[in-house]
């Protein structure tokens, strides 16, 4: 059996404490050997960690003795090595940031939709199906027919929804009647806070799929699914496809965008160094530090000892080139 548990969860719920809470979690989290980064914030709690199984089943238990997230669910993965490499419990306005006031899901959100429900949902006439997530997440696969932003960040959303509530925008009314409305996202969490500003809007009709793409690649068989491609994943699997087998996608350790093989086929791949997307936004001496760094990396490979400056380095370049990075949705 794989060494490692990773548990992926979030709840919206009024926490009002929520600042009293960090100091507890990361104790328990350290004491457990735990890494990944929980967000805390008034209006919950979201976040993926992972580590040996006793350890995050025992947080897991700890946060559900409070008796406001009894009922919090989480999603489970093995990986026979560690997806994070620190842990961090951050204190956040917001537990995935879209910056518009007003908007509560825990007592606004849309109406959840059974994984295998989805698809006749889907078939509905005259149901719009929105992609909530960011653009290089949709790149690499999406629902049969949906509606791509094309955000660049969470953030981007809102904005997106008024320009399409614009007579002849994908989410205008017709005849004064609101679009039925069916939004999705990895896990959860953005479709859900999605939903709930719709409503904050006027919409009535507004669904979202229960348990995000990850359920419904995991429940629906893949002769039955509408799913195209593969689904982007906040963790070093990069991506999964149906049955939540590992895909084919890596990362540029870059920009941090996945890649297909197609991608790295590609003249303009160099490993560590830059991907077709990015070779041109880096200047040659940064190239030249990003090289020295894969021979680190390897030189650690060989030794069979952890690196950890890919990761971290190429996370503060994809915020500096494309502010694609939305740390605040890893579901």
């Amino acid at each position: 059996m794989s060494r490692f548990l990773t548990a992926a969860l979030y709840k919206f719920v009024e926490l009002p404490d929520f600042a009293e809470l960090r100091a507890p979690l990361l104790a328990l989290c350290e004491a457990h050997a735990l890494k990944g980064t929980l967000l805390l914030a008034p209006e919950g709690i979201n976040g993926t960690i992972a580590g040996p199984e006793p350890g995050v089943r025992t947080l897991l238990a700890h946060l559900r003795q409070d008796p406001r997230l009894a009922a919090l669910e989480h999603k489970e993965a093995w990986a026979d090595a560690p997806p994070f490499h620190r842990m961090k419990v951050r204190l956040k306005r917001e537990i995935v940031t879209m910056g518009v006031q007003g908007v509560h899901p825990a007592l606004m959100a849309g109406q959840y939709v059974k994984p295998q429900d989805w698809n006749a949902l889907l078939a509905e006439p005259g149901v719009v199906v929105v992609d909530t997530r960011n653009d290089y997440e949709v790149l690499i696969g999406t629902f049969e027919g949906a509606v791509n932003p094309a955000t660049a960040a969470f953030s981007d959303l809102p904005g997106w929804v008024e320009r399409e509530m614009a007579p002849g925008g994908k989410l205008a009314a017709n005849d004064g009647v609101k679009p039925k409305v069916a939004m999705f996202c990895t896990g959860g969490i953005r479709c859900e806070k999605s939903t709930a500003l719709l409503r904050s809007r006027g919409f009535d009709a507004v669904f979202h799929l229960e348990g995000g793409i990850l359920k419904y690649l995991e429940t629906v068989p893949q002769a039955q699914s509408r799913w195209q491609g593969e689904c982007f994943v906040f963790d070093e699997r990069v991506s999964v496809g149906h049955g939540l087998r590992e895909g084919q996608h890596v990362l540029c350790r870059s920009c941090r965008d996945p890649l297909s093989p197609l991608d790295i086929a590609s003249p303009l791949f160099e490993l560590g160094v830059s991907c077709p997307r990015c070779v041109k936004q880096t200047t040659p001496e940064q190239k030249a530090g990003y090289r020295e760094r894969q021979r680190q990396v390897e030189l650690a490979k060989a030794r069979r000892t952890p690196h950890i400056g890919a990761q971290q380095v190429g996370s503060r370049l994809r915020r500096s080139l494309t502010k694609k990075a939305d740390p605040d949705s890893p579901l």
